[in-house]
């Protein structure tokens, strides 16, 4: 089997690849499980260099609408590619501040990725990662109480947007029988390693991350603000389950809600205290941002994510959990190396 990635050399791409490699086999769309061949990581950046050196790695570095271009689609998917994970976008923060930027990069790009699939003639699997963010909250339409798999997107910003208009496409592209069409809706990913991103979500992050290195952080809501979270191994099994369903499994074309862990702003910053203690959690900064807090804010806190159950999807048991694995696989940020 070959497997292509966009957004292959970023956080949840290169984790994704990982695992593929790792586990070296997969059963797609509820087949018999075949030998990964190839794992294309496609990205305007290279991979980390102990995954592009991996045999089964081949790197294409670019950006996606021009390696879509005219005579250069054949460097992203290729006849013998049977799986695509589409995951490259440009984030929340970044499309409210351009828009152009998020037209490009997530409305244009998936079209010209779609249309690229589509004439390959074999009808590739494609995974694609949507958001929590088609849903917002609005006096005109509140969202109600509990989000489920049925619940209107109501999305209140470019992203959001963006991300509903890629769903709509690839349910069309599906429905006409050019891809096999898989829309997951991932939750805010938290703890990322690494730097800040653009996301507005990235505070959910950064609040945890820079107080275990010893540093300061920001976080521009209050405490009270509750949030659905994900760890990064929990979100990589819903992709990846994604593409293991079979058609009948998998159900409708609309997108599957993955699961959430239901939380407070609050919550974390007592769970990373109990992790690391009181001088962790005296360094974030209560800093209100109106700008941050009115995008957050209005997305969903509490999912029934019964289609994901039905996959065997569960959420994340806490957030002490989730930090306790960041710590496990960043053993540079732990407690003790902290405070050196």
């Amino acid at each position: 089997m070959n497997i292509v990635i966009t957004g292959g050399a970023g956080f949840l791409g290169a984790r994704l690849a990982r695992q593929l490699l790792e586990q070296g086999k997969l059963s797609l769309a509820g087949g018999a499980s075949q030998t990964i061949k190839t794992v294309t990581l496609v990205d305007r950046i290279a991979p980390p260099a102990a995954l592009a050196a991996d045999p089964r790695v081949r790197a294409v570095v670019g950006d996606l609408n021009e390696l879509l271009a005219s005579g250069g689609a054949s460097q992203v998917v290729r006849a013998e590619d049977a799986l695509v994970f589409h995951l490259a976008a440009a984030v929340s923060g970044e499309c409210e501040a351009d828009f152009d930027l998020g037209m490009r990069s997530n409305v244009d790009a998936t079209r010209a990725l779609l249309e690229a699939c589509r004439q390959l003639g074999s009808s590739p699997t494609v995974v694609f990662a949507s958001s929590l963010a088609v849903f917002g909250n609005s006096p005109a339409q509140p969202l109600p109480p509990v989000i489920d798999d049925r619940t209107l997107p109501t999305p209140q910003n470019s992203y959001g947007i963006q991300k509903f208009i890629g769903e709509q496409l690839v349910a069309d592209y599906a429905r006409k029988g050019f891809i096999r069409g898989r829309n997951v809706r991932l939750m805010t990913v938290s703890v990322r390693p690494g730097k800040p991103n653009g996301a507005a979500s990235s505070f959910l992050s950064g609040m945890i991350r820079e107080p275990l290195a010893g540093l300061r952080a920001a976080c521009p809501v209050p405490p009270e603000t509750a949030v659905a979270l994900s760890s990064p191994a929990r979100t990589i099994e819903g992709l990846v389950r994604a593409a293991q369903a079979g058609d009948a499994e998998w159900g409708a074309r609309t997108a599957v809600n993955l699961p959430a862990l239901k939380t407070t702003v609050g919550e974390m910053a007592a769970a990373l205290e109990r992790a690391a203690g009181k001088e962790a959690a005296a360094l974030i900064n209560w800093a209100p941002d109106s700008a941050i807090a009115n995008i957050v804010t209005s997305w969903p806190a509490t999912i029934d994510a019964a289609r994901a159950r039905a996959l065997g999807l569960l959420p994340d048991k806490n957030f002490d959990s989730i930090i306790a694995s960041y710590l496990s696989e960043n053993p540079r940020t732990a407690p003790e190396a902290a405070t050196q």
